[in-house]
């Protein structure tokens, strides 16, 4: 491909991905189904007017890097130690049900594969997929309702947090047990190794910049030094430890989350994210999906993935917050506010079609979900609080009558 098409290629791109994510948002829905619309229209499933590349996968590539980052950037790790065990348990229980509902409804569908084959691991990667819990629909749904900053809501925040570190780790593990020539002991051996190497250099890395935002706050060395953590840390974690490059991306994140700069630093890398990056990564997503493969079989099975994606969490979730002592209204709110699902899934099954463990015709069933999730879960959300204030409402005025 010469550079004038490349050229071409990401004039259209970004030019559509704007258009149709501002129209996803005016329709309130996420800005990044918008993205995800215009790969499809581009893609071969319909006008076919750009094609991937390698130019656009590795675009696209440096684009879940930075999403990666950012999401570590805004981990609140003192809001991590308030909720603590409440939000671990929740969080625990929302990645280990869907990840378990998941694995079994592909293996139902397609039969049941031995352990450790092909079959097996393409199951184990759906229900990794489901792992992955987006609030930010559930944020601004509370935001509007005047929630969010009831146990409720801080709860949500806390775990979904807490949801993506654990769900970013079973993306590791997993992809690590793909190898035939891997072990159990190795692959935790190579985990475990990455995460004490970054708690180690963290703090270092952490205390260096540190002195540096403080001698030099709010200038451009801050955020540039950041971003070259980001990238390094990506290639350290793939290149030496076999860990999914994502994972050392989001570690860079948290490692400078807890700076008085953090915020500066994210809108800097906003900047690069929302303008090119970010669109060219979820345009990508639809470029790779060919709508015209699809048959009944991915339909249904897509129907069903959309169906305990949302059940599974709202079980999951609901049950362990019961678990911790929430009401059964305020639990079942919970669960639902788990049940969103938006970038990390679209990271998560863009990663698997790299390594070999999802074919692209699944991200049908990915896009359906965060769609479904995304419309889903406000509503609900606000006929629940609603019926809860009708219930308060008529016990008040019982009490007065009485």
């Amino acid at each position: 491909m010469d550079k004038l098409e490349i050229l071409k290629n990401i004039a259209i791109v970004i030019l559509f991905a704007k258009f149709f994510g501002l129209v996803a948002r005016k329709l309130k829905a996420p800005q990044v189904v918008g993205e995800i619309i215009a790969g499809l229209l581009l893609g071969p499933s319909l006008l076919g007017w750009v094609e991937p590349s390698d130019f656009l996968s590795g675009m696209a590539e440096i684009g879940v890097i930075l999403l990666m980052f950012s999401a570590g950037l805004e981990t609140n790790l003192g809001q991590l130690k308030k909720t603590g065990v409440k939000a671990t348990l929740i969080a625990c229980s929302g990645v280990f049900i869907p990840l378990v509902c998941g694995t079994l409804l592909y293996l139902c569908f397609y039969g049941f594969a031995e352990v450790g084959s092909n079959e097996f691991f393409h199951a184990l990667f759906i229900g990794t997929i489901l792992t992955a819990t987006s609030v930010s629909i559930t944020v601004q749904a509370l935001k509007e309702l005047g929630k969010l900053t009831e146990e409720v809501g801080t709860t949500i925040l806390s775990a979904a947090i807490i949801d993506d570190v654990i769900g970013i780790l079973v993306l590791t593990l997993v992809i690590s047990f793909r190898d035939p020539s891997s072990k159990i002991t190795d692959v935790l051996l190579r985990t475990v190794g990455f995460f004490i190497l970054s708690v180690v250099v963290g703090i270092i890395l952490y205390k260096v910049m540190k002195w540096l935002d403080t001698r030099h706050p709010h200038t451009q060395r801050i955020p540039i030094i950041g971003l070259a953590l980001a990238l390094a840390l990506s290639f350290i974690a793939e290149k030496y430890f076999s860990v999914a490059d994502i994972t050392g991306a989001f570690v860079a994140g948290i490692i400078l989350s807890s700076l008085d700069d953090s915020k500066y630093i994210d809108r800097k890398m906003d900047v690069n994210s929302y303008m090119i990056f970010g669109p060219i990564f979820f345009v990508s997503i639809g470029l790779q999906t060919d709508l015209k493969s699809l048959d009944m079989t991915i339909l249904i099975f897509s129907a069903g993935f959309v169906l305990v994606g949302l059940l599974s969490k709202i079980i999951g979730c609901g049950l362990a917050s019961r678990m911790c002592g929430f009401k059964g209204s305020d639990a079942l709110k919970i669960g639902v506010g788990m049940m969103t699902r938006g970038e990390v899934a679209l990271i998560v099954s863009k990663k698997g079609l790299e390594v070999g463990m999802l074919d692209s015709k699944y991200f049908t069933s990915v896009i359906l979900l965060i769609i479904v999730s995304s419309i889903l879960t406000p509503i609900i959300l606000k006929l629940l609080y609603s019926k809860a204030s009708t219930k308060e409402q008529n016990a008040t005025k019982s009490d007065q009558e009485s």
